[in-house]
Parts: structure tokens; C-alpha cells; sequence
């Protein structure tokens, strides 16, 4: 016995969907921090006007339909060509919606630069520069994640803590194939990438446990590359840290080259020292002892090479895809390390403070000003390699 006919029984599991959609958890409509808040505010606008476009044009096939379907009998024009009205409403409407889809695009993508410095950590609070951001130094691994905290000197595997309300700027690379970091409460996603550092800036408001986890797919273990962060006050976080510290366990290079093995399902650990140098030795490619270092082959290829020397500075790697993977096949030869001195770790400096003015069309600088003060040294100004005699 059916209790509905088919046609209210359709009806009904139609508008159960609202109720049964209310129980999603819409992290990235409703996030706990004010760069992805902005993020969806931007999502929403920008559907918003796309509607005001989509939504006439769905009401007026359906009437045009209607009106002239076979048995309406409409009135027949067959030699219509033009009207300036319609022409007007086809083209401005269209072309007005474009704009401000272009406005909006530009002003989002300068305000929401993954790289610039945050101006703000919540809609009415601004930014405090005479303090620096939390730096978090970010390795995506086969298959878990590696965060290092250069300022407390510690590191956590698919674990990361992090204090409200204060300013986070995440420098994000990967040990082997392509990976995309993402915390949707906290910020938009950027790629990590081998040999290669990318940037973020975010922030939280809330207390509270989120989820991160990685938005490419990187292989077999990849589902299982999803990792709490913990939003909680300083206070707390200070504690958090000094509890880290107390721990036990050291991660240095050694530590690093049998961490990066692949592996699935990592739980969370802790470690309670990091060697210093250990994130930019990653991205430089040259974590194993006796291999050059990224930095330094530019370093000399910009010099013109080593010439002769060059040929028989090899060494067997392996660093490669089965030397990383703690296999013993497969070799492959690269630039060997020579004595030089330590080329020093610069410091990150961060951007100026942001002016809140509210963005215009003269608000940014000039492109020339900018390359002006980032153009390369002259070959002779460049530190000289001092080789071992």
C-alpha cells in the first residue's frame, strides 16, 4: 500500500534536502579564522552575481517556452531582426556583472595574497607588526606531515598547535612528489612542492580542534594524510610547548632521512630539539651529507660553472626515488658538496605593515618601484666560494 503517490512522494524527498543538508558541516562557508572568512565571503558574492545573470535566464526560457509552444498561438513575425531594448539587456547586464566580477577578483586576489603579510586578524582588530607572526616550517612526507617551530625549537608529525588570534606564516615545501597543504578554517590551500617554498599567512580566532590535510593526491597513503590543529590561547600554547620540550626525542638529519621513508597512517609524535637548518636543507635538496646544496650549484653556475673540476665532482645518490624510499637498487650521479664556507640562513624579513586604506585603484605600488628594489646583484658583489685546499 503506498501512502503517497509518486508525484508528492518526489515532492517530499525534494524538500527534505534543505533538512538534510543543515547537518553538513560547511567549514569553509563558516571557518574560525578571518582569511578564510574573507575567502567565503568572496565565494558568496561572486555566486551571488553570477545569479543575478543565471536566474532570469533560467525563468525566461521556461516562459519563453510557454508563451510560444504549439498550441499558444503567438503572434508569428518571421521577418524580425533587431530591437535595441533587448540588444541593451543582452549586452549591459552581462558586461555590468563582468565588471564587478573583475573588481572584485582583482581586489581579492591583492587582499588575499597567500604571501602578503597579514593586515588584520579579525574584521575590526588590526595586526600587531611590532610582533612578529608564528613561523611554521611545513614538509609534506610519504604520507604525513612534518611541522617544525624554528622560534621554540621543536617539531610535531601530523600534530600541530597553534594560538589564537596571533598571525601564522607557514613555509610549506615537500620531500618527494607534489602535495597541497590545507587547514579550510584557517586558509585557503597552497602547494608543496620538492626543492621548491611556498608561503601562507593565516590566522585563528577560535579555540577549538580543526582538521588539515593534504588536497592532492600524492599516492597509496594519501587518505591517511589528515592531521588535527589545535587552536588554543597563548597561555595555553606556551604550555603546550614547554611540555614539547620537556619530551623526549631529537630530530637531525639522520632523524629526517628515516622519518621521509614512506609510511601510512603515522600517528602523532613529538620531538622535543630540531637541528637548526633542517627546513631550508630540505628544500635545498641536500639533507644527506656530501651533497651540494641547490643554492650553492647556482651559486656557481651563475659564476659560469666549475669548469673541468665539474666533470669528476660526482658522487652516487641516494637521494633518488629508491634511495628515498629506504631501497638499496638503483643509482644516479650528481654534483658532489665541496668545502666551502656555510652559506648562512637569511632571516625571512616581513613585509611592512599593510595600510588599511581601503583598497583603490591607486592603493598599490607602482610595478617598477617594486622590481626596482629586488633586482639581482652584479656577479662581483656575490660572497666567493672558498674551496678546500
Amino acid at each position: 500500500m503506498k501512502l503517497f503517490p509518486p508525484v508528492v512522494a518526489r515532492l517530499l524527498a525534494l524538500f527534505s534536502l534543505p533538512a538534510l543538508l543543515g547537518g553538513c558541516n560547511l567549514v569553509v562557508l563558516s571557518p574560525a579564522g578571518d582569511v578564510a572568512q574573507q575567502q567565503g565571503n568572496l565565494v558568496l558574492i561572486s555566486t551571488g552575481l553570477m545569479l543575478i545573470i543565471i536566474i532570469p535566464v533560467m525563468i525566461v526560457t521556461v516562459l519563453f517556452a510557454w508563451r510560444y509552444r504549439e498550441s499558444a498561438k503567438a503572434r508569428y513575425e518571421p521577418e524580425w531582426a533587431h530591437s535595441t531594448g533587448l540588444e541593451l539587456v543582452i549586452w549591459a547586464a552581462p558586461l555590468l556583472i563582468i565588471i564587478c566580477l573583475g573588481a572584485l577578483t582583482w581586489a581579492g586576489t591583492h587582499l588575499l595574497d597567500p604571501y602578503r603579510a597579514l593586515g588584520r586578524i579579525a574584521p575590526n582588530s588590526t595586526a600587531d607588526h611590532t610582533r612578529q607572526p608564528l613561523e611554521v616550517q611545513v614538509v609534506a612526507l610519504d604520507w604525513k606531515w612534518l611541522f617544525i617551530m624554528p622560534e621554540q625549537g621543536i617539531a610535531t608529525v601530523n600534530e600541530l598547535a597553534l594560538p589564537v588570534d596571533r598571525p601564522v606564516r607557514f613555509r610549506i615545501s615537500s620531500s618527494s612528489v607534489m602535495n597541497s597543504f590545507y587547514v579550510p578554517a584557517m586558509a585557503g590551500q597552497i602547494y608543496a612542492m620538492p626543492g621548491m617554498e611556498t608561503r601562507l599567512n593565516g590566522v585563528l580566532n577560535q579555540p577549538g580542534r580543526f582538521i588539515g590535510f593534504s588536497a592532492n593526491y600524492s599516492g597509496a597513503g594519501f587518505s591517511g594524510m589528515r592531521f588535527p590543529v589545535n587552536a588554543m590561547p597563548e597561555a595555553e600554547f606556551e604550555r603546550w610547548v614547554e611540555q614539547t620540550r620537556a619530551g623526549e626525542g631529537s630530530l637531525d638529519r639522520a632523524g629526517y632521512l628515516a622519518l621521509e621513508r614512506p609510511s601510512e597512517n603515522e600517528p602523532a609524535r613529538r620531538f622535543a630539539r630540531v637541528e637548526p637548518g633542517l627546513f631550508d636543507a630540505v628544500v635545498n635538496m641536500c639533507v644527506e651529507a656530501g651533497k651540494m646544496c641547490m643554492h650553492d650549484m647556482m651559486s656557481i653556475d651563475a659564476r659560469g660553472g666549475m669548469g673541468l673540476a665539474g666533470t669528476i665532482n660526482l658522487t652516487t645518490l641516494a637521494y633518488d626515488r629508491y634511495g628515498r624510499r629506504g631501497a638499496t637498487q638503483g643509482t644516479r650521479e650528481v654534483v658532489g658538496a665541496i668545502c666551502t664556507e656555510p652559506t648562512p640562513v637569511q632571516s625571512h624579513a616581513w613585509s611592512r605593515p599593510i595600510d588599511q586604506t581601503p583598497l583603490a585603484g591607486m592603493s598599490l605600488p607602482r610595478p617598477s618601484s617594486r622590481l626596482g628594489q629586488s633586482r639581482p646583484q652584479p656577479f662581483a658583489t656575490l660572497p666567493a666560494l672558498t674551496p678546500d685546499t
